[in-house]
């Protein structure tokens, strides 16, 4: 056996779990410190803090006499509350009836609480994540800026062909006589960017220092690789953000819209790509795949991808952004998460996409790795994802997640009595054995789909 060989598949496979690790470890501890807090505000005592399952590590009791501690089985957490038997808010029955005859000791556990602070207490962990996704995107918003207006030119990318007169500052006034329109007009800037002819140069009318020049630059939007998706055919071979693909069969290439073409119309087939990397030119082969687009009126269309996202010839410059604004465009982007993912679940279960869409705990895994390579914004952006889709995972009205439990609240506001505890108790086994099943199907998804 070539043990060498192994060493850099070895350390890929360390990478991935890491990677998982770090980002389930933060969206979990934000989610079950969601829980924590707001119980304690309510007056909910919380018994135990766990990142973690399984034997304790590390641990110790705070001034409120709540255990913190990490557990050795990392892949997931909980928030133990007083009258707790478990993890899962099952009824200590003996706890309770220990404090059945103490009003303010049974007031301080979960199930002698007022029914408006265990329902805050349960809602608080979803509500956390979306919290947290809300300010990361703004954070990542605020850090990127906006584009300033008029169009300048920020950082340059390495093309082969070089960026021939344009420099970082230029103000470009028109690309090819079209006279470059406002960044806020976006019909007219699509239109701008629609009519310009697919030339491997193209002539720059630009303003540097109070001077109007003209100069020669590159097509607007080479095929430049600036992000590779997870799980793609391009992350399969290895393409990396900076790459530029100048060739396709051997057919040179300057136009992103020209290797999307190519790609859409191969039916599959394997293509082969001359690469450009830092001065040199290596040849890779891949086969697109078949994938599933949310669409903006919420459907989903089938294309063949090969995984990569192209931009600009060059970054525009950009001015800072207000607070308001990045938290506006960080609860937007939250709210875009949320509903293409029920739109995706709701045309998986009609069939309208194939059933490969979901995926499972090694494809979490592996798509934490591949955005982790990429990156710490990348990384981060992935975590705020994960988080959102975390929080509405745990909103489904499942027994034994927070939606379960929301939901028997609402039946005992309703009632004015909670459900019986035989009828909970089944319930309970039914939730657990629903989410077994969906965890087992997502695996078989991870494993068996290409």
């Amino acid at each position: 056996m070539d043990v060498i060989g192994l060493i850099p598949q070895f350390g890929g496979l360390v990478w991935t779990v890491l990677a998982f690790v770090l980002a389930l470890s933060i969206i979990v501890a934000v989610h079950e410190y969601g829980h924590y807090i707001v119980g304690r505000w309510s007056g909910i005592h919380a018994e135990v803090f766990s990142l973690g399952f399984g034997p304790v590590l590390l641990s110790r009791v705070d001034r409120h006499g709540t255990r913190w501690q990490f557990a050795l089985l990392p892949f997931g957490g909980y928030v133990k509350f007083a009258g707790d038997a478990d993890a899962a808010s099952g009824k200590d029955e003996d706890a309770l009836a220990a404090v059945a005859e103490d009003p303010v000791a049974l007031r301080r556990t979960m199930h002698g609480a007022p029914l408006w602070a265990r329902a805050a207490t349960v809602a608080a962990g979803p509500a956390f994540n979306f919290l947290m996704s809300i300010i990361v995107f703004g954070a990542v918003f605020a850090v990127q800026g906006v584009a300033t207006d008029p169009l300048r030119v920020g950082e340059t990318r390495d093309l082969p062909a070089g960026f021939y007169g344009l420099q970082e500052g230029d103000e470009i006034t028109a690309i090819a006589g079209t006279p470059a329109p406002s960044f806020d007009e976006a019909s007219q800037w699509k239109s701008f960017t629609d009519g310009i002819p697919q030339q491997p140069v193209l002539q720059y009318d630009i303003m540097r220092d109070g001077r109007a020049l003209s100069v020669d630059g590159p097509y607007l939007f080479p095929p430049h690789v600036r992000q590779v998706a997870p799980r793609s055919a391009a992350d399969d071979i290895e393409l990396k953000p900076g790459d530029v693909i100048t060739a396709i069969d051997g057919a040179p290439i300057f136009a992103f819209q020209e290797l999307k073409d190519a790609v859409e119309s191969s039916n599959g087939r394997v293509l082969l790509l001359d690469v450009w990397r830092d001065g040199q030119v290596m040849e890779f082969a891949l086969a697109p795949k078949r994938v599933d687009e949310p669409l903006p009126d919420g459907g989903f269309a089938t294309q063949w991808r090969i995984g990569i996202a192209g931009g600009m010839a060059f970054d525009p410059a950009t001015r800072p952004t207000g607070v308001f604004q990045a938290i506006q465009g960080g609860a937007a982007q939250t709210w875009s998460v949320i509903q293409s993912s029920m739109s995706g679940l709701w045309h998986i279960v009609t069939g309208a996409i194939s059933t490969c869409n979901l995926s499972g705990p090694l494809g979490i895994a592996e798509t934490s790795g591949s955005m982790a390579s990429q990156g710490a914004e990348n990384f981060i952006w992935f975590i705020a994802v994960l988080s959102t889709a975390v929080g509405l995972l745990n909103l489904f009205p499942v027994p034994a997640l927070d939606g379960g439990h929301l939901v028997f609240y609402a039946y005992e506001a309703v009632t004015g009595r909670p459900p019986n505890d035989t009828a909970l108790r089944i319930l309970m086994t039914v939730g657990i054995g629903l989410i077994l099943a969906m965890m087992v199907f997502a695996l078989g998804n991870d494993i068996f789909c290409p």
